[in-house]
C-alpha cells in the first residue's frame, strides 16, 4: 500500500524551510567545489581520464550507500539531528582534501561527503514537502533549487579566487559549511514540522508505484554530473584555460538559481508534466549544439541554458512527489531519487572520462545530448 497525499498543511513551517534551504545551499557548496577542482586537480598531475571518473564515482557510491542506510538511520535518529551530523562530516571531509594530499584517502573523503550530501538531500527534499502546501510547492521548491544551485555557482568560484595548487579551496568551503552546521541547529527548536521515519521497504514500493519520477532525476544526476565534471575536463583538452573551465560551472550554476523560481511558478500555473518535457528537450538540444561553438561568450551562454534546463527536471521530480504523496513514503520518494542521481552521476563521470579516453573529448557533450534527447521522448508518451 502506497501513501499518497490525501492532507494538506495549513501553513508553511517557514523554520523547516530556512534550514532545508541552507542545508541543501551548503552541501551544494561542496559538491560545486568537489567535482571541478579535483577533477582540475588530478588532470594537471596528469592522473587518466578514467580514474578521474572512478574517483568522481566514489562521491556517488556513498550517496547510494546513504540511500541504503536511511530507513535504519531515521528509525534511530531524528531527520533533522541527522542533517547537521551530516553538515558536520561534509566539513571534516573538505578539510582532509586541504591536509593530506595521497589519492587513496582523498577517495575515502570523496565517499563521505557523497554519503553526507545523500543524506541532507534525502531529508531536506522530504522534509520540504512536509512543510510547504501544494498551492505554493512549486514556488518552494523553486528557492529550494535556487539555493542548491546558487551552492553549486558559489563552490567553484573558490578555485580562481585562491587556485587549486594548494588545499585553501577545500579549506574554506569546510569553514563556510561548519558554520551552516552551527545555524542550522541553532534553528531546529523553532520548528513545528520533521521528516518522517522511512518505512521498511518502501524505497521499493515508491520506485514501483513512480517509475518516471525516479527516471527524471536519473537523467538530471546524468546530465548534472556530466556539466560539472566532465566538462571542466573537456574544456581543458580542446584548448581553454582553468579558469575558463572554473567559470563555466559557475555559469552553469548561477543563472539556474536565478531561473528556479520562475520553473517553479510555471508548476504551480502550468502542467507539471509539460514543464518536464521541456526541461528535457532544451537541455538536450544545449548539449548537442556545444561541440559546434568557437566563442566562449556563446558556450557560456549556451552551458547557462543547460544548467537552466537540466536542473529543473529536479525542481519537477520534487514537486510532482509533494503533489502525489505524503510522510514516510516522502522521505522514501527522495531517497529513490537520490538513489537513481547516483547511478545517473556515475553513467555521467565515468562514461564521459571513458568517452574521452577511447574517443574524443567532444563526444562528451554529444552523447549527453543524444541521452537526454531520449529521455524526453520517453517521458513524452510514459507521463510522470
Amino acid at each position: 500500500m502506497v501513501a499518497t497525499r490525501t492532507h494538506e498543511v495549513d501553513a508553511p513551517d517557514w523554520a523547516a524551510i530556512v534550514i532545508v534551504i541552507l542545508s541543501v545551499t551548503a552541501f551544494a557548496v561542496a559538491q560545486g567545489l568537489t567535482f571541478p577542482l579535483i577533477s582540475l586537480v588530478l588532470e594537471r598531475r596528469g592522473v587518466a581520464g578514467s580514474l578521474i571518473g572512478l574517483n568522481a564515482a566514489a562521491y556517488a557510491t556513498g550517496a547510494i550507500v546513504a540511500v541504503l542506510w536511511i530507513d535504519q538511520l531515521t528509525a534511530r535518529f531524528r531527520g533533522n539531528r541527522l542533517i547537521v551530523a551530516a553538515l558536520f562530516i561534509c566539513s571534516i571531509s573538505l578539510a582532509t582534501f586541504a591536509t593530506i594530499d595521497y589519492l587513496p584517502i582523498w577517495f575515502i573523503a570523496r565517499f563521505l561527503i557523497g554519503f553526507c550530501a545523500s543524506l541532507i538531500s534525502i531529508l531536506s527534499g522530504a522534509w520540504l514537502n512536509t512543510a510547504s502546501p501544494d498551492r505554493i510547492r512549486g514556488r518552494i521548491s523553486g528557492f529550494y533549487g535556487a539555493g542548491m544551485c546558487a551552492g553549486f555557482a558559489i563552490g567553484p568560484l573558490a578555485i580562481p579566487l585562491v587556485g587549486t595548487s594548494n588545499g585553501s579551496a577545500f579549506a574554506l568551503v569546510a569553514g563556510y559549511i561548519a558554520l551552516i552546521g552551527f545555524a542550522c541547529a541553532a534553528f531546529t527548536g523553532s520548528t513545528r514540522t520533521s521528516p518522517e521515519r522511512a518505512p521498511a521497504g518502501a524505497l521499493l514500493r515508491f520506485i514501483s508505484a513512480a517509475p518516471i519520477l525516479v527516471l527524471i532525476e536519473l537523467a538530471f544526476g546524468f546530465a548534472d554530473i556530466a556539466a560539472i565534471s566532465g566538462m571542466a575536463v573537456y574544456f581543458v583538452r580542446v584548448g581553454h584555460s582553468e579558469a575558463f573551465a572554473a567559470y563555466a560551472i559557475t555559469v552553469l550554476s548561477l543563472p539556474t538559481a536565478f531561473a528556479q523560481p520562475l520553473v517553479g511558478w510555471l508548476l504551480d500555473k502550468t502542467s507539471r508534466a509539460g514543464v518536464t518535457i521541456c526541461c528535457g528537450l532544451v537541455g538536450a538540444v544545449a548539449f548537442l549544439a556545444i561541440p559546434f561553438l568557437q566563442s566562449e561568450a556563446a558556450i557560456l551562454v549556451v552551458f547557462a541554458i543547460i544548467g537552466v534546463a537540466t536542473f529543473a527536471l529536479s525542481t519537477c521530480a520534487l514537486t510532482i512527489l509533494g503533489e502525489r504523496f505524503e510522510g514516510g513514503m516522502l522521505v522514501a520518494g527522495t531517497a529513490s531519487f537520490s538513489l537513481a542521481y547516483s547511478i545517473g552521476s556515475v553513467m555521467g563521470s565515468t562514461g564521459t572520462g571513458s568517452l574521452m579516453d577511447w574517443i574524443s573529448p567532444r563526444a562528451v557533450p554529444i552523447s549527453v545530448g543524444l541521452g537526454l534527447l531520449a529521455f524526453t521522448i520517453l517521458v513524452s508518451f510514459k507521463r510522470p
